[in-house]
């Protein structure tokens, strides 16, 4: 019998195999801590007289739940985080830099990992195919201490995803359809194991959004295979170095399988007060909204900001609604900044909060008042969640934030993205893009031409075309679905520059003195062939110079 997901990994970190209902301690390579959370695993650790840590290079500290701190007790207990974190040699990653579930994905998680958490949605990092959990205080401290800890090995439920995601439907209607399915404890202790041809195609962005969400579903864990999209984004974040192939096997034994089509999905919403009080967006529409809020760790990623910054861009916010938008990290701020996003945002009437996890976790930032209602990108919308009993929380994508902000109300994402072509689902980004990676290969290309004319230039030239010709046909291929073509082109470029890199290297070994013309006709010539080259030849050279001149 093959493995799953979830006993692979415990296995490999037990020093044993292991498989489902059994327990075992299992080495830990990664720990979590949080705001508000943290100052009572250290005291925990405290308790043990532990002096060292078992890795203080892996476990970090994150102060992003009162980002910046409201009130001076929270200020206190950042002090107390900060200090602890130097004398330990701890990772502290300060107010403003962003929400600990992105920021931990970004700079941390590895596939074939395990990370525990002192916060429930550390399971975000499953989608990178690390074992990541929430557990307590008290469990998180000694994984801080001994570096292993405690876990039962979960039973899985394998969600095999099929279909194509029709216009304005995404990975988190995907998430809240499955949660209304099964219920909000319908895979209590259970490892949801998300795969199948549409988790192939889905880009990191949505897979967190489907991890992060699984505990909503009382998972334990919500994994995903590591495959080249894994790898692209390890690669991305600087790590490609911890890249490995991983997935689940099989003939592994599963609990139960949940097979969703996709392309039978509406934009979805969660009613208060529970997750899994979903209705669909034609039963949801025209529900009254006060105020709208872009971000948490479910949906605050650049992708999300993509989306909505195109919907609302050259419109205007509804005045009765307030539109409250927190990026994930402080690199997500700055690639909103460098795309237009951010200033589509303010002009449109956003209120534009630091990176953290802002008003989701209800004591400051966008608290509701008495009888309001809130429409977020959370994950959570138990009565009082965002500090106030007495206020309503319904949850969806941000393409139905967006539509909501537009319209004052609950609104039809589908009819605003009808309106943008390069707008579909998270994956589905603009053809310009296309034509802007397109025009940067063509001149490397070039460059490569132009510089080693003389002993490679039919093949760099080939190259060039080749390189041309397949941004045209990815643009008349795809059009609005030029993500995909975006991923083919990158990999098929990387191949070809690689290989034309090489046959430069070969052809500069062999004949290092020669010249290389430019595309213009001027001569370019390098420092060996200077010195190489006969008196006459250099004579010719200063002559077209000259002429050109």
């Amino acid at each position: 019998m093959g493995k799953t997901l979830a006993e692979k990994i415990l296995s490999s970190h037990s020093g044993r195999d292991v498989t489902a209902g059994e327990i075992t301690i299992a080495k830990v390579d990664l720990c979590l801590l949080q705001d508000g959370t943290g100052p009572l695993t250290i005291r925990q650790v405290e308790k043990l007289g532990v002096t060292k840590l078992a890795n203080p290079k892996r476990t970090v500290f994150f102060l992003d739940h009162a980002s910046p701190a409201p009130r001076k007790e929270l200020s206190n207990d950042h002090m107390f985080i900060r200090q602890y974190a130097e004398k330990m040699g701890a990772q502290l990653v300060d107010v403003g830099r962003g929400i600990c579930h992105v920021v931990i994905n970004e700079k941390y998680v590895n596939p074939g990992e395990v990370l525990i958490g002192a916060d429930s949605h550390t399971c975000t990092g499953g989608a990178l195919a690390c074992f990541a959990t929430g557990m307590g205080s008290t469990d998180v401290g000694i994984g801080m201490a001994y570096g292993k800890t405690w876990f039962r090995v979960p039973e899985t439920f394998k969600v095999y995803v099929t279909g194509e995601f029709p216009l304005g439907v995404f990975p988190k209607d995907l998430i809240l359809h499955l949660i209304g399915l099964i219920g909000a404890d319908g895979a209590t202790y259970k490892s949801l194991e998300f795969c199948g041809p549409t988790i192939d195609k889905m880009d990191m962005s949505g897979r967190f959004t489907l991890s992060n969400m699984a505990v909503e579903a009382g998972a334990k864990v919500g994994l995903i295979a590591s495959d080249e999209t894994t790898r692209a984004y390890l690669e991305k974040m600087g790590r490609g170095d911890k890249y490995i192939p991983l997935k689940g096997d099989d003939n592994a034994e599963f609990e139960r399988v949940i097979n969703i089509d996709v392309s039978q999905l509406q934009p979805t919403v969660s009613f208060p007060h529970t997750v899994d009080n979903t209705r669909t967006i034609k039963e949801a529409a025209g529900t009254r909204i006060d105020q709208v809020f872009l971000g948490t760790c479910t949906n605050s990623r650049i992708e999300d900001w993509e989306v909505v910054a195109k919907m609302v861009k050259g419109k205007q916010k509804a005045a009765n609604i307030r539109f409250i938008a927190v990026p994930g990290s402080e690199s997500v701020l700055k690639e909103a900044i460098a795309r237009g996003y951010y200033q589509t945002l303010i002009e449109f009437g956003a209120i534009m909060v630091t990176p953290g996890c802002g008003p989701c976790v209800g004591i400051h930032q966008g608290v509701p008042a008495d009888g309001e209602a809130v429409l977020s990108t959370q994950n959570r919308n138990f009565q009082g969640r965002m500090g106030n009993p007495d206020s309503s929380i319904y949850l969806a994508s941000p393409a139905t934030v967006a539509a909501t902000a537009i319209e004052g109300k609950l609104a039809d994402p589908r009819k605003y993205i009808k309106e943008l072509q390069s707008v579909g689902h998270p994956e589905v980004i603009d053809t310009e893009a296309l034509k802007a990676l397109a025009k940067s290969a063509q001149k490397t290309v070039e460059r490569v031409a132009m510089d080693t004319a003389a002993v490679l230039g039919p093949a760099a030239r080939e190259a060039s075309d080749k390189v041309e010709g397949m941004a045209r046909k990815a643009i008349a291929d795809y059009g609005p679905k030029a993500h995909q073509a975006v991923k083919e082109f990158e990999s098929k470029f990387s191949k070809l520059t690689s290989d034309v890199s090489k046959a430069v290297k070969d052809a500069l070994k062999a004949k290092p003195a020669q010249a290389a013309k430019k595309k213009t006709g001027r001569t370019r010539v390098t420092a060996s062939a200077k010195k190489s080259a006969s008196p006459k030849a250099r004579k010719a050279t200063k002559a077209r110079r000259g002429t050109k001149r």
